[in-house]
């Protein structure tokens, strides 16, 4: 085992804890669907792009997100739908620029289509946004060198890997996850930090990211 680098600041690992809330906001076609988009908090936009991960922790990834699904589902704009699911989330590191990439697929698609008839969902089956409000909590866990980052990284719930991995980094404006961000910036070692936030954490379960983390650490330990 190479000899461990003590951290300049030790990791203060953080779980979460999750409630989703209502908005009181719905809209029944495209153009209404694109304003409330455009105007909604982004805890809107997160939650309708992150549902599927943090309701269904353990399962396949990277499903369609809630717009995608609505304007294909209930609307029946198949081409739309697919445009909207093939968004990357991870190259976006603000809500701000992943909704206007939404928007900006919604715009492109009814400047196109501008002489068909606008379509609506049938009643009840309105699109509702859905805000996701997180609390954010420490937990009695610190590492102050990447051997006890790996032990942590073991036994630590998957809450805590989606909030240092996927909040912390679009929600929070972090630009990259706070593992990387550690590693590099109190560790030094950038080669790790750069492998670690090259991971596309969308295509994988959470728990397969959490082992893909431990490989990594492992190999560079």
């Amino acid at each position: 085992m190479k000899e461990l680098i003590k951290a300049k600041e030790p990791f203060q690992f953080h779980t979460r804890l999750h409630l989703s809330g209502l908005t009181g906001l719905r809209a029944s076609n495209l153009s209404q669907l694109l304003e409330l988009i455009k105007s909604v908090p982004g805890s809107c936009i997160y939650h309708h792009t992150h549902r599927f991960l943090q309701q269904h922790q353990y399962l396949s990834p990277e499903p369609p997100n809630d717009f995608a699904y609505w304007v294909t589902e209930v609307l029946g704009e198949d081409t739309l739908g697919e445009k909207l699911a093939s968004i990357d989330t991870i190259q976006f590191v603000t809500i701000h620029s992943l909704r206007e990439e939404i928007v900006s697929v919604i715009e492109e698609h009814l400047e196109n289509n501008k002489l068909s008839k606008l379509k609506f969902a049938s009643e009840g089956e309105e699109f509702h946004f859905i805000k996701s409000v997180s609390f954010i909590l420490p937990t009695k866990y610190t590492a102050y060198d990447l051997k006890e980052f790996l032990d942590i990284l073991e036994k630590i719930s998957i809450d805590s890997i989606y909030f240092h991995v996927f909040e912390a980094r679009l929600r929070l404006e972090r630009h990259t996850n706070d593992f990387s961000n550690w590693i590099e910036t109190s560790l030094g070692n950038k080669e790790l930090a750069r492998r670690i936030a090259h991971l596309d954490p969308y295509t994988r379960t959470l728990e397969g990211l959490r082992n893909k983390l431990i490989e990594m650490i492992k190999k560079a330990i």
